[in-house]
């Protein structure tokens, strides 16, 4: 079949021997939902190969490798693609067994009714990672499928993309405000409403490896050849803060010091927005007089920095007209993290760049799109809503994400207060891999013991080997039906259609498994014809019937509209009035819901809970400020790990330290170290670069080894490099916000072991696609 031109091409078509199927992908491979495009090409039902799909209005056909992995991540020997069971006792071992879905959905009915008769509804828990098909799914599967109130993320704090969604509903009442890189604008950068940002901030991101939260990274690098300058906050440096015309490298943990002090400098010398502040902000006197109290000189100290570097980043991004700031999860991954967010966010209303073009895009009247959280919630009994672990100590938490509390889920796991728990699902959430818990050695313990687990992915992970008697495999992106949408509906860019190209084994893809699952478990939701059928349920949780899916499907690609100064137009208020979503209908510098909640109303700075400041006698044995999590290129926190071509970019877990302390500590680059603190211990492979802070040293996360033992205590070797069991348990905000997942402690000692992987016997073991 011929074109006159690309943009005519359907969503599927053939070209010569291929079937090309053109699809708007999230996870898996993992991302974040950005919606790359990809063209997938099958022949005789098998994946080919993969292409990038210039049509996509975002990403223009750019492709990471992992994408361009997906036939090796897809035809994986490891991949596991029919139902699994085994006996409880077996728990731990390599013993599993092929069975049918009917099989596995009869055993978990069976199970699922006698705990909860037994020991009541509550006593299930769902623990959510990114998700196979956006986390975003876990509340549905936990409150309208199982009938539980305890679905959450395990991660400590919460502490990623959550701490900066309080701030900013507490500040503006609605989600977290992205960079406008006018990605839901008709005409791209050439709109004639969009004006190129004359400053971007990039603050504890990195956007080109993470695409994070949806923001695609290389839109950076396109603004930036539009004229737009950089710059960087970050103790790190990577490729893209070497392109800054401005690099702040702070120490870990002391952003709400180094924002506070940005606010004293835009306030004392007027560079602020008058008419903004006059007009819509609430609380600025309060906000001065708290920044008096961190001057840029005391900033300069506490920071690290150079105080003479951070009067030249306030006033460089002060002037420029419009500016963004693109803010990340170093935010969130720090106890002071709500509050760091609050000075960032009054940063954008004090230089008048919310809801502007160029400047910070807010959500508002897409607030309500995703539908998915509360469809469940509302049909539990009030009073077993209020059993959910957190609702006395956290009700914010608990109430806005509607989540369990993960530190004090743990606390309810070991100690069975205030009731016990007696089965799990693990949605896709690798915990006990240094993914999103704080201590995974205690959530390993804790889960171990309990009666019934199941577990969805697409390998057997060292959490489901070690926690689950039932293994339900998930689909890839290229086997399914879905939808995503760009931040999580919260800034207005693109919906984009996930569209079905193969067919691998047995897979179900999250939908189908909620669907299928839901009718057995909880018919009365799922019978009550709210939903003629699936795709009108994905639809429904996704885009909140704007369209339907066949509609989407056929343009694969949507662009969502932009409607800039909503503040202006009543646009962010229920009711409709003027101003923001907010108590005093305006921005709120002075936030009456952090008072509401027991914290303090205006933006503050609290020292890291362990640093050479808070702790200096610990840090006399720990010297080193432990940092975890920066983005690869080649995995998505534990994903890929068994994936050749990706492995290959990096075959080990690296710590990045600086020459001069590896030369002090006696470390060769490339040999490999321990690092350990009072809370555990980690084996790496030394990196020694200029590009961390000295004093710091940086662990890669997400390390398991599927070329290892699978078995007890081994489990695929999950316990040797494992950062995560040096960040310690519920050292969290008052809101119950953040964790030091990037401001520990640590000391680093030589090894004379070397645990260098084979790649020739990895690529003999892995490399062999299954068709």
């Amino acid at each position: 079949m011929k074109f006159e031109n690309d943009l005519d091409k359907p969503w599927c078509y053939e070209e010569g021997d291929y079937t090309v199927t053109r699809s708007s992908i999230w996870s898996p491979p993992g991302c974040h939902p950005v919606g790359c495009g990809v063209k997938l090409y099958v022949k005789d039902g098998v994946l080919e190969k993969v292409e990038g799909d210039e049509n996509n209005p975002v990403t223009n056909g750019r492709l990471c490798v992992r994408c361009l992995a997906l036939k090796d991540y897809i035809y994986n020997p490891s991949r596991v693609i029919h139902p699994l069971k085994r006996a409880r006792e077996d728990r731990g071992k390599d013993k599993w067994e092929r069975t049918t879905w009917d099989d596995a959905f009869d055993i978990i009915e069976r199970k699922t009714t006698e705990i909860k008769e037994k020991y009541g509804a509550e006593s299930i828990c769902l623990l959510s990672g990114t998700g196979r098909d956006g986390g975003i799914l876990s509340q549905t599967l936990a409150h309208a499928v199982f009938g539980t109130p305890n679905s959450a993320y395990t991660q400590s704090g919460y502490a990623c993309y959550e701490p900066r969604c309080a701030s900013a509903m507490f500040a503006s009442g609605v989600g977290y405000p992205e960079i406008d890189y006018a990605g839901g604008l008709p005409g791209g950068y050439d709109d004639p409403d969009y004006v190129v940002p004359e400053v971007i901030m990039v603050w504890g991101k990195q956007p080109l490896a993470s695409n994070g939260d949806g923001l695609f990274g290389h839109a950076v690098l396109d603004l930036m050849r539009c004229g737009a300058k950089l710059i960087a906050i970050d103790p790190r440096v990577n490729w893209l803060t070497t392109r800054a015309v401005l690099q702040l490298r702070l120490r870990p943990g002391t952003d709400a010091a180094l924002g506070l002090a940005l606010i004293n400098i835009i306030v004392t010398e007027e560079l602020y927005d008058h008419d903004f502040v006059e007009r819509w902000t609430w609380g600025f006197e309060e906000l001065a007089e708290r920044a008096k109290e961190m001057p840029p000189e005391r900033a300069a100290e506490i920071c690290g920095l150079n105080v003479e570097d951070i009067y030249a980043v306030a006033r460089t991004y002060a002037k420029a007209k419009p500016a963004s700031i693109a803010w990340g999860l170093a935010i969130d991954q720090q106890q002071n993290g709500v509050q760091a967010g609050h000075c960032i966010l009054s940063l954008m209303a004090l230089t008048g760049n919310l809801d502007v073009p160029g400047g910070q895009l807010m959500g508002g009247e897409f607030q309500d799109d995703t539908v998915v959280p509360n469809y469940g919630w509302n049909k539990l009994d009030p009073d077993l809503r209020a059993k959910t672990i957190g609702m006395d100590q956290y009700p914010y938490y608990v109430n806005s994400i509607l989540n369990a509390h993960a530190d004090l889920l743990l606390d309810a796991l070991e100690t069975g207060d205030p009731y016990e728990f007696h089965m799990v699902i693990v949605q896709s959430n690798n915990l006990l891999s240094p993914t999103n818990s704080a201590q995974p050695q205690r959530w390993h313990k804790a889960l171990s013991k309990l009666d019934f687990g199941i577990g969805t992915d697409l390998f057997i992970t060292p959490t489901i080997q070690a926690c689950c008697d039932i293994f339900l495999p998930l689909a890839t992106a290229a086997e399914k039906d879905s939808i995503n949408m760009t931040h999580y509906t919260l800034s207005p860019v693109t919906y984009g259609a996930t569209n079905k190209a193969i067919t691998v084994g047995e897979c179900k893809d999250d939908y189908q498994v909620i669907w299928e699952l839901g009718k057995r478990l909880n018919p009365e939701i799922w019978n009550d014809g709210t939903y003629a059928d699936l795709h009108d349920f994905i639809a429904d949780v996704r885009i909140a019937r704007e369209m339907t899916f066949a509609e989407l499907r056929d343009k694969v690609y949507h662009k969502r509209g932009v409607t800039y100064r909503k503040y202006e137009k009543g646009l962010l208020r229920p009711n409709g009035e003027l101003g923001f979503n907010t108590r005093s209908g305006r921005f709120e510098f002075y936030s009456y819901l952090f008072q509401y909640y027991g914290d303090d109303p205006l933006p503050y700075y609290q020292e890291p809970p362990f640093s050479p400041v808070s702790t200096p006698e610990i840090a006399e044995k720990y010297p080193f400020i432990l940092m975890t999590g920066a983005r690869e290129y080649a995995s998505f926190h534990s994903e890929h790990r068994q994936v050749v071509p990706l492995r290959e970019l990096v075959p080990n877990p690296l710590l990045e330290i600086h020459p001069d302390d590896a030369k002090k500590r006696g470390v060769a680059d490339g040999q490999w170290v321990l690092i350990e603190n009072q809370f555990g211990q980690a084996k790496f492979k030394a990196k020694v670069t200029p590009t961390v802070y000295p004093g710091t040293v940086h662990a890669h996360h997400g390390w398991w080894f599927p070329e290892d033992d699978p078995e007890e205590p081994s489990l695929f070797g999950v316990w040797k490099s494992n950062c995560n069991c040096l960040v310690p348990h519920k050292r969290i905000g008052k809101l119950g916000y953040g964790a030091p997942f990037k401001n520990s402690l640590c000391n680093v000692s030589p090894l004379t072991e070397n645990y260098d992987l084979d790649l020739k016997d990895f690529a003999e073991r892995f490399g062999k696609l299954v068709y």
